[in-house]
């Protein structure tokens, strides 16, 4: 049997403060989502003036990235270049720039997703919330 990380509330707090504190610095009206490694939600942030559409898609894209151990840019990416048949992938609608996974001792242990502004933007504001982990 092998031992897992996980991520606690405090953990999902400090993500959640550090991804709204960036958004905030940048005047970037956002729906901010952590999910566990399942791509189940452990909270949620959707600030002022933030489109409400905005938050599914954030968490579409926070799942997206949980559940494919990566960013949500590579299936946009795959996409884009011609990989159409990603498009019926089951469980994975979030394939758009904006959702990162967390990631410790090489395995996913869940992901957030951001949406509201340009798809770059949303991934630095997700990366800055990760970032607020101090994961190595």
């Amino acid at each position: 049997m092998k031992t897992k990380m996980v991520l606690e509330a405090a953990d999902v707090k400090a993500v959640l403060h550090a991804a709204e504190a960036e958004a905030t610095k940048n005047n970037w009206a956002v729906a901010i989502c952590v999910v566990d490694d399942g791509g189940h939600q452990l909270g949620f942030l959707r600030l002022d003036n933030t489109a409400p559409v905005s938050a599914h898609i954030a968490l579409s894209k926070a799942q997206t990235s949980a559940l494919g151990c990566r960013e949500s840019k590579v299936y946009e990416d795959l996409i884009n270049g011609g990989r159409f048949s990603f498009l019926s992938a089951p469980a994975i609608s979030g394939m758009l720039e904006g959702g990162v996974a967390i990631m410790h001792g090489g395995q996913c242990i869940g992901a957030v997703g951001v949406s509201g502004v340009k798809s770059i933007e949303d991934a630095q504001v997700a990366k800055v919330g990760i970032a607020a982990l101090n994961l190595s």
